[in-house]
């Protein structure tokens, strides 16, 4: 009974866009929450007090539900039509991460589950379950490996032998006993190239992120001033980071998310974040941010920030037209903001 559900609930996932399934036992990945007690022990989770709030529910699928037996992890491509890299010499554009430039993905990937647990509901009106996207402790990178989904490689992301590192990740929890795949070894092997390509030294050792050096991490989850000594390094990224993604040597395999017959849409890239000028972005207001940005996930970081990573990308580029654009902030009434303008027209005028 449950093979056959399992195998109609891996239909009905397809035909939402899901393009990779597969199925833990809420029990698949017991070491998770010893390596995220360790992570949190050495401080390198930064100013992101949630992860160590909630470790305990992180830790494994029972502790944030007792009454959970399967999870089912999904993926979403959103591999990339566009270089992630074609920017790095464009002092004067801004680089969002590939994740960031289509339709903001938590909303997409929560509809696709509701769609699915209501299907599974139908089929199995028993059943219990919950679904989640990102913004719940659920460690998805780990449940995704049990799962079958791919490995966790050396820069710590999901990496899938057929999307490469290019899957959102989304979980249903159920109470149904359904067949586990068996986990995904890795498939690593002596490449470190993710780890060689990071601007900024964040991982320590193999399978270890220290978030605190994470330009992803700055950027979008430090909320303060960017610490000085990786400013330089930033470069022109004011969202986010694909650096130790783009060189891994599995996403050859990787087809564009805009090959999959129109499924994945939302996440086409909008023209206006292809190439973002930083003078465009330095000039935002509240109003104005909130225009550009809405539907993205962007928005969750606020005008502050993405001023606050446009002034340190516009100190960065050498582009002397940017000057006036960074004078104009100094006066700003976000003192993040205002030091950071003032930072990069230093850098400027040399």
């Amino acid at each position: 009974m449950n093979e056959d559900l399992r195998t109609r609930l891996a239909a009905e996932a397809a035909e939402l866009g899901f393009i990779a399934f597969g199925v833990a036992a809420a029990d698949a990945a017991p070491k998770a929450g010893e390596r995220l007690r360790a992570w949190l022990a050495e401080g390198r989770h930064g100013d992101m007090p949630w992860m160590a709030e909630t470790a305990d529910r992180r830790a494994s699928p029972k502790g944030l539900w007792p009454e959970v037996r399967s999870v089912v992890m999904l993926g979403t491509s959103y591999a990339p039509s566009v270089d992630p890299l074609r920017h790095a010499a464009h002092g004067d554009t801004g680089v969002v991460s590939v994740y960031a430039l289509g339709s903001d993905y938590h909303d997409v990937i929560k509809r696709r589950l509701k769609a699915l647990a209501r299907w599974l509901v139908a089929a199995n009106p028993d059943t219990d379950l919950k679904v989640f996207v990102d913004t719940a402790p659920v460690m998805e990178k780990p449940l995704a490996e049990a799962a079958g989904l791919g490995w966790q490689g050396k820069h710590t992301n999901l990496v899938s032998r057929s999307h490469g590192s290019w899957l959102f990740l989304g979980a249903l929890y159920t109470t149904l006993d359904l067949h586990a795949d068996p986990g995904h070894a890795g498939r690593c092997g002596s490449c470190a190239r993710c780890m060689a390509a990071c601007p900024t030294n964040a991982f320590p050792a193999p399978y270890q992120l220290d978030a605190r050096r994470c330009i992803s991490y700055l950027t979008i989850e430090h909320k303060g001033p960017i610490p000085f000594e990786f400013r330089e390094a930033i470069g022109n990224r004011i969202y986010g980071c694909d650096d130790c993604l783009s060189v891994c040597p599995w996403n050859r395999f990787a087809q564009a998310a805009n090959d999959f017959k129109g499924v994945d849409a939302p996440f086409q890239p909008r023209a206006e974040l292809l190439a973002p000028a930083l003078a465009d972005l330095l000039a935002l207001d509240d109003a104005g941010f909130r225009a550009v940005f809405a539907g993205s996930p962007i928005k969750r970081i606020g005008r502050g920030r993405m001023v606050r990573n446009a002034a340190i990308a516009a100190g960065n580029s050498g582009d002397a037209a940017l000057r006036p654009s960074l004078a104009a902030l100094l006066a700003d009434e976000d003192p993040v903001v205002a030091e950071a303008a003032a930072w990069g027209l230093a850098q400027l005028v040399g």
